[in-house]
């Protein structure tokens, strides 16, 4: 990818507190919306950077907003609105920052102000323990038998903790065609271990019961660390088997619980690496519930988001976007960094772990005969699985991108019929030294990749939508939220691309600064679930 600048630093916009609408605005739109594209794209991320004259000082600490924008006959609307969470509404009530989040501590009672966060795991398990429910990383849907409003769709506060044995869960859980949801959380697992459960919510039924009171545990993951667990945002998920990949970056649980009586103490204060257990890659049987007793091994990365994952003739094929090494990636996400002038934030990104999209290759059944020998047949790959002495299985990738200080993140695949299989084409965010700054495609079989840009524009994570009719993989559009502060009147709009060659299709134009967003959805006009 070519080298590109920001010195004007535009995007700093995206860190800048909005209001929320009253009523949906009318989109000014340039080209043609395809008449097919019927329905809704949803996101979620910060549109509170401050509360009176406390800042927040994390990235993911912001007050959640959800963002819409409907398509309907050619037109376009978009609307928003803060989410009603507890931390907000007493925010807004006290006027000050009343519960502790992901990087900025609320000092008005430290024995009750502990938080936690739906991106990763959080502690509810503990009683007197105050919980965050500031929801700003994605959106999913669960089948409910009960009504949304038109204007923004119902956000219902849910504790996972009341149905299942499980502390939070991650912010990307699997969502199978039937509606079935997969996600995966913390316990304690024998004598009072930490561990990680799959957990399994179905969808709605006939007899209309709230499927969170059939949601079950259905295979539980041990922790390499009986205290600390690792840091989880996403797993692998194949019509056969679940994928957990457990990193380095780990939780002090003791320093968690401890927080509550440290002055100043937050999320952040209670992460650590540890330098020497590199990666645990752990595979179960998803219809059994079992554990393979098959120990996979790889050096230290931070792992955020799976591409995908798939079965192929005994093996399976892990695609990762990974960041190398053992340090925690948040750190270099306080806002002062990613508000700084171009110059500064090139530097700290320099020091930052370096991204890099992989492909494990994980072989399902070994033979102690093959012991120091590549157990990877597939003719198609370059990943490596060798067979240690210790009967560990150590595991080398393939690049499929890399770039310096470039990141193919926030992938989207077509999920809903590749989802689970073997596929081709997966959707990225760019991100230059942290800065978001065009949209990728990437092949991941021939490494070919397509890019859309434009000076001074800084997009969102895109979402692909497939045609109806849609005969290939990447039949479809694009959509991702773009601000473009030094444009114009109009400084942020709605893209969509040929999902083919990442040509332009449209554009839907509104005349306020929409912030930063992380996840989000479409949801068809004539379907019940995305």
């Amino acid at each position: 990818m070519p080298r590109v600048e920001h010195p004007a630093g535009g995007y700093k916009k995206l860190f800048e507190t909005v209001e929320e609408l009253s009523s949906p605005v009318t989109a000014h739109v340039t080209g043609r919306i395809p008449t097919w594209l019927r329905g809704s794209l949803l996101r979620c991320g910060p549109g509170l950077f401050e509360v009176g004259s406390e800042p927040f000082y994390h990235l993911f600490d912001g007050q959640a907003l959800l963002h819409k924008f409907d398509f309907k006959e050619g037109h376009v609307t978009y609307h928003r609105r803060f989410v009603r969470t507890d931390a907000y509404v007493r925010a807004m009530t006290e006027k000050r920052i009343v519960i502790t989040e992901f990087g900025t501590y609320a000092y008005p009672d430290p024995c009750k102000n502990i938080f936690s966060r739906s991106l990763g795991w959080f502690f509810s398990y503990f009683k007197g323990v105050e919980v965050t429910d500031n929801a700003l990383v994605n959106v999913y849907p669960v089948a409910a038998a009960r009504e949304a409003p038109d204007c923004v769709p119902a956000v219902l506060q849910v504790d996972l903790c009341k149905y299942v044995s499980v502390n939070g869960a991650t912010a990307h859980p699997h969502i199978e065609n039937d509606g079935t949801v997969y996600n995966i959380g913390n316990c304690f697992g024998k004598n009072f271990a930490l561990a990680y459960n799959i957990i399994r919510i179905p969808p709605l039924q006939a007899d209309k019961e709230d499927p969170m009171n059939k949601s079950e545990v259905v295979v539980q993951f041990p922790c390499s660390d009986r205290f600390k667990p690792s840091y989880v945002h996403s797993f692998g998920l194949t019509p056969n088997y679940i994928v957990f990949v457990e990193t380095p970056v780990k939780i002090n649980l003791l320093k968690f619980l401890s927080s509550w009586s440290l002055w100043g103490a937050n999320y952040m204060d209670c992460f650590e690496s540890n330098e020497t257990m590199g990666v645990w890659l752990h595979v179960a049987e998803k219809k059994k519930g079992r554990l393979l007793n098959l120990k996979y091994r790889t050096s230290a990365f931070n792992l955020f988001h799976h591409i995908n994952t798939y079965e192929d003739n005994g093996f399976l094929i892990v695609d990762l976007c990974t960041w190398k090494g053992f340090e925690f990636v948040y750190n270099y996400l306080y806002l002062a960094n990613l508000r700084a002038n171009w110059d500064e934030v090139k530097r700290q990104a320099e020091k930052a772990p370096q991204p890099e999209a992989r492909r494990y290759v994980l072989p399902l059944s070994i033979d102690k005969a093959d012991t120091g020998k590549n157990l990877v047949t597939l003719p198609y790959t370059t990943a490596t699985a060798t067979l240690r002495s210790d009967e560990t299985i150590w595991l080398e990738p393939e690049v499929i991108f890399s770039g310096p200080r470039h990141a193919f993140e926030f992938p989207q695949i077509n999920y809903r019929k590749y989802g689970g299989k073997p596929y081709t084409y997966t959707y990225g965010l760019g991100l230059n030294h942290f800065v978001p700054d065009r949209l990728c495609k990437l092949n991941v079989k021939t490494k070919e990749t397509w890019v859309w840009q434009e000076p001074d524009a800084y997009p969102s994570e895109p979402i692909f939508v497939s045609h109806p009719d849609a005969l290939e993989e990447d039949d479809g559009v694009v959509l991702s939220i773009v601000i473009s502060p030094g444009a114009g009147p109009k400084p942020a709009f709605l893209l969509i691309l040929n999902a083919k060659d990442m040509s332009e299709v449209a554009r839907a134009e509104v005349e306020v600064n929409i912030p930063v967003t992380f996840h989000g959805l479409f949801k068809r006009a004539y379907e019940n679930i995305p």
